[in-house]
């Protein structure tokens, strides 16, 4: 029974009161179609929303495009939080150093580079510092010499001790220098002898070598045009794009490096030059330069070589079937340590030296003197002493005069020889006297 007493409830309920269930079916179809209102707005609510995020999506698409240069930013980061974690990073770095940080796979690797770029770029302001400093040197002086002279003239009051300038002699401005040195490059360049650099070593150095190498280069450009009978300077192998041509344009500057008085190309030294008169010079070849001749066109391999690459010219010369030639270090210096390669700079002095008239002594004055202890000569006067000659008479008579030196001297000491004769006797006697082991047969257990 009390299970269906509340549906009997309310089924009086709705018989009793029609006017009620009218009104809740009223409510309840109101209700409805609120909801379905309330969808509509939903979905177009919804909609809106989805283009709203479709724009921005695009939207960030488009700024990502815009901005892919944010890894170059993640890396100025980078080094940033390593600056203030202090490490060894440098102050200023540019986006090409970026780009090969971030080429870059391990964290050591790039550690190492960026403590590299450190050290250049405080040796730069150190090197920046000291020519300031003696250029405020230069003033001061120059200032107290100044009003030395002052005060002296406010003492005297002669106007005839004042000092005159020297206008005999005209002063030799730089520029003209500069075109004097331009002019004698220009005359090697059409009637000069040449002198080549092979570039075709950019896969076998590293970073750090190749921008030695180019700092090498500069030193052996610049020491060439200063010379009064300059070489004529080929950059050959130098391929267009590569890592020699960009560090050369980045030190030399676009218009500086067109404007160059020598010979940049890409082609081989094979095809600009006849075989006969090419000679690869190497420190690894057999055939010593005894004389410099000026119908030859030398070669040098522009690479760094720190006895890693030992034997890499002297291989690439025997595939072209071309002759070598190394320098005669070890007949006129007396080497100590390091190895015997030298760098592109010294190796055009000591060039430019024999070109101009120069002896084997001062052109081997540019090797290092950290290298070697000195020219052989010199060390075979200094320290060799005279030995004089004797026969063997005279050695026997200055043998006997020592002896009566020391008997006079009461030296009771008998001389070596006397020793070995006593043994020799005295061992003679006791073999003698010594009675011989023999053995019986009869005498055997």
């Amino acid at each position: 029974m009390r299970f269906f007493k509340p549906r009997v409830l309310t089924a009086l309920w709705s018989v009793c009161s029609p006017q009620t269930a009218a009104q809740t079916e009223a409510t309840q179809t109101s209700d409805l179609a609120s909801e379905k209102l309330d969808l509509d707005i939903w979905k177009t609510v919804m909609k809106s929303q989805q283009v709203q995020e479709g724009k921005e999506v695009e939207a960030g698409d488009a700024g990502e495009e815009k901005a892919e240069p944010t890894h170059l930013e993640n890396i100025r980061e980078l080094v940033d939080m390593w600056r203030l974690a202090g490490k060894l990073v440098p102050e200023q770095i540019s986006d090409e150093e970026l780009e090969t940080v971030g080429k870059l796979e391990t964290k050591s690797s790039k550690k190492k580079y960026l403590k590299y770029l450190a050290l250049k770029e405080h040796h730069k302001k150190t090197v920046k510092e000291k020519k300031e400093r003696k250029r405020r040197d230069k003033e001061a002086q120059l200032l107290s010499k100044q009003s030395a002279a002052e005060e002296d003239l406010d003492e005297e009051g002669d106007s005839s001790k004042r000092p005159q300038n020297n206008t005999f002699l005209l002063k030799f401005w730089n520029r003209s220098m500069d075109t004097m040195n331009n002019w004698r490059a220009a005359q090697a360049m059409r009637f000069g002898q040449p002198l080549v650099f092979d570039m075709s070593y950019e896969q076998n150095m590293s970073r750090q070598d190749m921008a030695s190498a180019i700092s090498q280069l500069i030193e052996s450009e610049g020491w060439n045009r200063r010379s009064p009978d300059p070489f004529h300077l080929h950059f050959c192998n130098l391929e267009p794009g590569g890592n020699y041509q960009r560090e050369l344009l980045k030190r030399y500057g676009a218009t500086q490096w067109d404007r160059l008085l020598i010979t940049a190309t890409s082609q081989h030294y094979m095809d600009l030059f006849p075989p006969s008169q090419l000679v690869y010079l190497t420190a690894d070849s057999r055939n010593v330069l005894k004389s410099f001749d000026h119908n030859k066109v030398y070669i040098i391999g522009s690479i760094v070589d720190k006895c890693i690459h030992t034997g890499l010219s002297l291989a690439n010369a025997k595939r072209l079937q071309l002759a070598t030639a190394c320098l005669p270090l070890d007949n006129f210096l007396q080497w100590d340590v390091g190895s015997k390669n030298l760098t592109l700079d010294q190796m055009i002095r000591i060039l430019l030296t024999l070109k101009n008239g120069g002896t084997w002594g001062e052109a081997l004055q540019f090797v290092p003197k950290r290298k070697h202890e000195g020219f052989i000569e010199m060390q075979t006067k200094s320290t060799k002493p005279v030995v004089p000659v004797m026969n063997s008479k005279e050695r026997v008579s200055s043998r006997r005069e020592e002896g009566q030196k020391s008997n006079i001297m009461g030296n009771k000491r008998p001389s070596q020889t006397k020793v070995a004769t006593l043994l020799n006797t005295r061992r003679i006697q006791v073999n003698d006297v010594r009675p011989k082991k023999t053995k019986n047969w009869w005498k055997e257990e």
